[in-house]
C-alpha cells in the first residue's frame, strides 16, 4: 500500500519565522502575526489543505550568542518581536473542525500546576485538537531574564522534564477518573468528590499534593511533541513523545536518525511506530519546474545572510560574528559546527571547502531543514523518496513566505500526493490523537502516561472516603471505582 505522508505546518507568533529578510517580500504576510484574522485565516486554509496540524514554535529570549549581543537579532526581527502562541489557539480552533495545533512552551521556567490546567482548557475548547511540543530550553538569555544565571546543563534540563511530565501525567491521568462528574440535579451533586484524587507528588523540583483544577478533557493528556537530538533527548522523546520533530538535511542522515528513534522507542517498551516522526523541509513550488526555481532565485534575493547567522549562531552555540564571510569553516573551532556543515555539504550541490558565507546562505530560507524546489510533480517524487528510503512519517513545512509557501503547497503538491494515496483524502474522526495515531483519544496503554492513571503502576492518588449524599436517607453513600 501506497503510505500516507503527515504534514505539519511550521510557524511562529511573530516575523519570518526560520527566514530572516523575508518579511520584505511584498506578499510575506508574517508582519500580520499580531492580527487575530491572520492565524483564522492562515487556520482555514491549512484545513482545506487537510495539514494534521499547525505546529506553533516559541522561545522565551533573545538570539544573542551572534556578537555577544541582541542587537543583530531585534534589527533582523529573528524571532523577536514574539508573541504567546497558546493564545491564539481558541480563535483558529472556532473557524476549523478538524486542524490539530501544536504548542510549543518549556519545562523550565513555569510550574507544572498551571500549566496543566492551561492545556485541559485549550483542549476542552478545540475539542480534543491540541498538542503540546516539550522544551528544555536552550537560549541562555532566557536563563538571564527567569533569574537563573545560565541554562542548567542539558542532561540536568531533561531531568528536570521527566519530574515536570511525571507531575503533569498525575494530573492529567489520575487526578480525575472518567464519571468523577455527575451533574446530578436531584442530589444537588455535580461532582462526585470520591472520583477525584490528590496526586500527593514530592519529588526533587516539584511539591504537588492537591487535585488537578480541570475535568478531564478528550484526549486528558494533549499529544506529546518532541524535538530532542541528543542521546539523552533522543530518549526522554522515545519515552513520552507521539510526535518527533528532526531538522536533517540529507536521506542518509534522517534514515540513521530515524532507525535510532525506531530502536529507542523498543527500549521504552513501545511499539516501534507509535510516535509519528516529522523531519523539517522547506518546499518551494510552482507550475512547473522553472517557474519553481525562478520562485527560489526571487525568494533568496531577500534573504538576509545577518540573520542566517544570528539564527545558526544561538542554534549551534557559537558566535559565528567572529569570524569572516569568506573565512573557512575548518577556522571555526566547534564540533557542532562542523558536523552541521559536514551535513550540509552532503546536501548541497556545491563543491569544494565551505565558509561562513555557505552556512548563511544554507540557512537564509527555512532553518537547518532540506529544500525541495520543484514543479508539485518533483516535489511530490521526492518526498515520497523521502519516506521510502528513510522511514520517517512526514514533514514539518517551514514557509519562505507566509501564507503563500503553504498555498503554493497546497496548490501544487497536495493534488499529485492525493491522486497518488499519499496524502488524507480526508480527516480521521475524533481527536489529535486519533487523527494522527489512529488508536483512539487517549494514551496508549503502553505510554508513560498511563501508568499513573487510577489503579496504574504508577499512580500515587492520596485517598479519601466518599462523601457523595445519597439521593434518600436510607441509601448509603457510593463507594469510589476503580480502589
Amino acid at each position: 500500500m501506497t503510505r500516507v505522508i503527515r504534514f505539519n505546518a511550521f510557524d511562529m507568533n511573530c516575523v519570518a519565522h526560520q527566514s530572516p529578510g523575508l518579511w520584505r517580500h511584498p506578499e510575506d504576510q508574517s508582519w500580520r502575526y499580531k492580527d487575530i484574522t491572520y492565524w483564522t485565516e492562515l487556520a482555514k486554509l491549512l484545513e482545506r489543505g487537510r495539514f494534521d496540524g499547525l505546529f506553533i514554535a516559541d522561545v522565551l529570549g533573545t538570539y544573542d550568542v551572534y556578537g555577544a549581543s541582541d542587537e543583530a537579532a531585534i534589527r533582523q526581527a529573528a524571532q523577536i518581536p514574539v508573541g504567546d502562541p497558546m493564545l491564539l489557539v481558541s480563535a483558529m480552533a472556532l473557524v476549523t473542525e478538524n486542524l490539530g495545533f501544536g504548542i510549543t512552551t518549556g519545562t523550565g521556567f513555569e510550574h507544572p500546576y498551571p500549566f496543566a490546567r492551561r492545556m485541559s482548557t485549550l483542549d476542552h475548547l478545540t475539542n480534543g485538537r491540541v498538542g503540546w511540543n516539550v522544551v528544555t530550553g536552550y537560549l541562555p538569555a532566557a536563563a538571564r531574564n527567569m533569574g537563573q544565571t545560565d541554562q542548567p546543563a542539558h542532561d540536568a534540563r531533561y531531568d528536570h522534564a521527566d519530574e515536570y511530565l511525571e507531575v503533569l501525567y498525575k494530573l492529567w491521568e489520575g487526578s480525575w477518573e472518567d464519571g468523577a462528574v455527575v451533574r446530578d440535579a436531584e442530589r444537588g451533586v455535580f461532582t462526585d468528590p470520591a472520583k477525584v484524587h490528590h496526586i500527593g507528588h514530592t519529588g526533587t523540583h516539584f511539591s504537588v499534593p492537591g487535585v488537578h483544577l480541570a475535568e478531564p478533557s478528550l484526549q486528558r493528556t494533549p499529544v506529546i511533541y518532541q524535538a530532542g537530538s541528543s542521546p539523552r533527548g533522543v530518549r526522554f522523546a522515545a519515552e513520552n513523545a507521539e510526535a518527533i520533530f528532526t531538522a536533517a538535511p540529507t536521506k542518509a542522515l534522517l534514515r540513521e536518525t530515524v532507525s535510532t528513534i525506531r530502536a529507542e522507542l523498543e527500549l521504552a517498551g513501545r511499539d516501534p511506530y507509535s510516535a509519528k516522526i516529522f523531519n523539517l523541509t522547506t518546499i518551494i513550488t510552482g507550475e512547473t519546474d522553472e517557474d519553481a526555481h525562478a520562485r527560489h532565485a526571487e525568494y533568496l534575493a531577500y534573504g538576509d545572510p545577518e540573520g542566517a547567522l544570528v539564527f545558526m549562531s544561538g542554534w549551534m552555540g557559537v558566535d559565528l560574528a567572529r569570524y569572516g564571510l569568506d573565512e573557512p569553516i575548518g577556522n571555526v573551532d566547534s564540533n557542532a559546527i562542523l558536523s552541521a556543515v559536514k551535513a550540509f555539504q552532503s546536501a548541497s550541490d556545491k563543491g569544494g571547502e565551505w565558509n561562513v558565507r555557505d552556512i548563511a546562505e544554507w540557512g537564509e530560507i527555512g532553518g537547518m531543514g532540506p529544500r525541495i524546489v520543484g514543479s508539485g510533480v518533483h516535489v511530490a517524487d521526492t518526498l515520497q523518496e523521502w519516506v521510502e528510503e528513510t522511514d520517517v512519517d512526514g514533514f514539518n513545512l517551514a514557509y519562505a513566505i507566509t501564507p503563500g509557501s503553504f498555498a503554493e503547497f497546497i496548490e501544487h503538491v497536495v493534488p499529485v500526493l492525493t491522486e497518488r494515496g499519499a496524502y488524507q483524502s480526508t480527516y480521521a474522526p475524533g481527536s489529535l490523537r486519533n487523527k494522527l495515531l489512529g488508536h483512539g483519544d487517549r494514551l496508549a496503554d503502553e505510554h508513560r502516561g498511563a501508568s499513573y492513571r487510577v489503579g496504574g503502576p504508577n499512580s500515587t492518588i492520596i485517598e479519601r472516603p466518599s462523601t457523595l449524599p445519597s439521593s434518600s436517607a436510607s441509601t448509603a453513600a457510593q463507594p469510589a471505582r476503580g480502589r
